[in-house]
């Protein structure tokens, strides 16, 4: 694909994330969903914030797929994105058991997009723990 196309892409992925309702369900997913288990995840889907889980999850899924395509190169995407890799490493723990719960599919373009970025991996592992981190010095602060 053309440059001026994978870039169009990146811009037009820009927009979606700007919309007013996708940039609430983000910001719930960002501040306000921390699952430490699988039935904090289920309690999400079945609540008031099903539609925020859902909007995150499939907008980073489709994102990927569009990478995994080769619609976006990888290295232009990993440019210009990096929540992705925070939305994987807050689901990774429980990528098995979503899967079991609702099908085999769920996440799949995003785990192959962050196993196809050199380090994804440890990237996203490394944002969970400095997420986690922060969370605990403002709970300290608090206190």
């Amino acid at each position: 694909m053309a440059m001026k196309d994978e870039a169009t892409l990146i811009l037009n992925l820009y927009e979606l994330r700007r919309e007013a309702t996708m940039r609430t369900a983000r910001d719930w997913f960002a501040r306000e969903f921390h699952p430490e288990s699988i039935a904090d995840i289920e309690k999400v889907v079945y609540s008031e914030h099903s539609g925020h889980f859902r909007m995150v999850i499939g907008y980073w899924d489709m994102a990927a797929a569009l990478v995994n395509n080769g619609a976006i190169s990888v290295q232009l995407f990993t440019d210009t994105n990096g929540e992705h890799f925070g939305v994987f490493g807050k689901m990774e723990p429980f990528i098995k058991d979503l899967r079991k719960m609702f099908g085999g599919n769920f996440l799949l373009q995003l785990e192959k997009l962050i196993d196809a970025t050199s380090g994804g991996r440890e990237r996203a592992v490394a944002v969970r723990e400095r997420m986690k981190a922060i969370r605990a010095r403002l709970a300290a602060a608090k206190d």
